[in-house]
């Protein structure tokens, strides 16, 4: 009996599959050949020779979006892992002596929106390092890093900007109420703000009391998820950074009968005696906050 052929089964290219999964990722072939530092052309090549290899596609597109197809959706998984495997094996030997722990601090709100992509930046160049996060206020945070406890800490001020500290972003407080509420219109005016301690609640609170607006705390958390339930419910307004304004929360201010807040400052500042880890990882927290002010998104 004859021996079955064997046909040798392709190989992907990471380059290929590194490209694909930008795609995936950002849903635009433009975005992604920024991300890969390709032109587009060269992206859709790409993307065409990995739907040759497997003979399958593995996006559908019209004028408006990319999305992935049934065989794209199967490929994803395996690109991740693929990629993931990648990054881990050549770690053990281009960068074996850089691991350990970073304890890395931040304010609620953006442990909640920036920290993730940070993370994910990190883990991709740093598989061997952990991450140990810690969420409090703004004041303890600097105490832990004081004290020793803490690598790094990202940290919100107003004024009184500690000589150490590096800012990261720049930008308007302004009042956030629910789309089309009337919360605002209430007398007293009903607040939901952060504990004593928050940069924003003091300057609110300030702006309030020179423009002789009668005020009342309805609600009060450290936590951006409590905040935005008591805008979104519409029993009260906060101050949030320009940023947090999205499509359910809308910014109000003077003809609103609400005072003008000034501007406030997200700053880091990195332990003087930091190791290599914790450089790496106050380098990718630049960059992600580079991006932000290029593209307005995290």
């Amino acid at each position: 009996m004859n021996a079955p052929i064997n046909h040798p089964v392709p190989l992907l290219d990471l380059d290929l599959l590194r490209t694909f999964v930008a795609i995936a990722e950002t849903g635009s072939f433009t975005a992604a050949a920024s991300a890969v530092f390709r032109t587009p052309s060269a992206v859709s090549m790409q993307i065409k020779k990995l739907e040759e290899i497997l003979g399958r596609s593995v996006f559908s597109r019209d004028a408006r979006s990319v999305t992935l197809t049934s065989d794209g959706e199967l490929l994803i998984g395996y690109a991740r892992r693929l990629i993931a495997l990648n990054r881990e094996a050549v770690s053990k030997f281009v960068i074996p002596d850089i691991s350990g722990v970073v304890r890395l601090g931040s304010p609620d709100d953006y442990g909640e929106r920036v920290l993730p992509h940070v993370l994910k930046r990190f883990a991709k160049t740093h598989p061997a390092i952990a991450v140990d996060v810690v969420i409090d206020q703004s004041s303890n945070l600097r105490q832990r890093l004081s004290d020793g406890g803490l690598d790094i800490t990202l940290f919100t001020v107003c004024r009184n900007i500690p000589a150490e500290a590096e800012i990261l972003l720049t930008e308007p407080i302004v009042w956030g109420g629910a789309k089309g509420g009337c919360a605002h219109m209430r007398e007293p005016l009903p607040l939901s703000i952060w504990e004593e301690g928050c940069a924003w609640r003091s300057v609110a609170l300030e702006a309030l009391g020179r423009a002789g607006r009668e005020y009342r705390i309805a609600y009060m958390s450290a936590h951006t998820a409590g905040q935005r339930s008591a805008i979104l419910s519409d029993l009260a307004v906060a101050p949030l950074p320009r940023s947090f304004i999205g499509e359910e929360i809308v910014a109000l201010g003077p003809e609103e009968g609400l005072p003008l807040l000034p501007t406030y400052n997200l700053a880091m500042t990195v332990a003087p005696d930091a190791s290599a880890p914790v450089k790496a990882a106050a380098d990718h927290i630049r960059a992600t906050f580079e991006s932000f002010r290029e593209t307005g998104k995290f």
